[in-house]
């Protein structure tokens, strides 16, 4: 265990830079902040480098926090780390996966559902659609091109522990979509058009990926193009259209065969 008190400590700053994109490409780390998430992180598969903590938070958690992990440090640091108004004054620091381990090939994951993410920007949104995902049970989340980084601080706390219970991948929309319809899998977009479907016409299945598009511009219409069918979502009120995190929850647990 180490204590470490200065908010001018040269480790304090790189991992206050890890709440950039830039620091965590430039270090290969991320944190994670709250006692649910650091919880989380130390039960699965990842490669916890530090657990940073104040005393009084310390006092107070309910799990285990390995000796040679611990750093000990001031309440002012932790709010430096924090990412939130209030902080638990707790937090991980993680190593990322490498390269191999985050963007696959599709062709070895075709089986079961899918959520595909299109240029989905929200970390809210993002992390809602994770959980929902998670709870629905999908087999995992590609992060398409123009998706919010998967390591955002704010993600990774809206995902809520869900980000160590299902895969999550960096991938190529229009190649997962072309490997699932080689393998005789259904694709379902979202747009609301002419040829579209209502959702409640679609059979619940297992194996199918879903693709949800931008939160202002929807999906690109070359996916569109591709797909088995295009799905809506019926409103009967006065509302314009559905936040997308919304839209994503009702067809996931509509279309998966619970």
């Amino acid at each position: 265990m180490e204590t470490i008190l200065s908010t001018q400590n040269n480790r304090v700053k790189e991992w206050e830079k890890l709440k950039t994109k830039k620091g965590r490409k430039k270090t290969g780390m991320y944190l994670i902040e709250g006692r649910h998430l650091v919880s989380e992180v130390l039960q699965n598969d990842a490669d916890v480098v530090y657990v940073v903590a104040t005393q009084d938070e310390l006092d107070e958690i309910k799990f285990e926090v390995p000796n040679d992990l611990l750093v000990v440090v001031s309440d002012k640091i932790a709010d430096h780390l924090s990412d939130t108004v209030t902080t638990q004054g707790i937090f991980a620091i993680v190593r990322i996966p490498n390269k191999e381990r985050q963007i696959q090939e599709p062709a070895s994951y075709i089986e079961g559902a899918w959520l595909l993410l299109d240029n989905i920007q929200d970390p809210g949104n993002i992390g809602t659609m994770v959980r929902t995902a998670d709870a629905a049970g999908f087999e995992g989340v590609v992060f398409g091109k123009g998706t919010a980084d998967i390591f955002n601080p704010k993600i990774q706390r809206a995902m809520q522990g869900s980000q160590f219970h299902i895969r999550l991948v960096l991938g190529d929309l229009n190649e997962w979509v072309k490997s699932f319809r080689k393998a005789n899998l259904p694709v379902f977009g979202t747009e609301l058009n002419p040829q579209a479907k209502s959702y409640q016409e679609i059979e619940a299945t297992n194996d199918f990926a879903l693709i949800m598009g931008n939160e202002g511009n929807g999906m690109s219409k070359e996916l569109l193009s591709q797909t088995t069918a295009n799905l809506y979502i019926p409103i009967k009120g006065q509302a314009e259209s559905l936040n997308v995190a919304v839209a994503a929850g009702i067809l996931m647990f509509s279309l998966k065969d619970i």
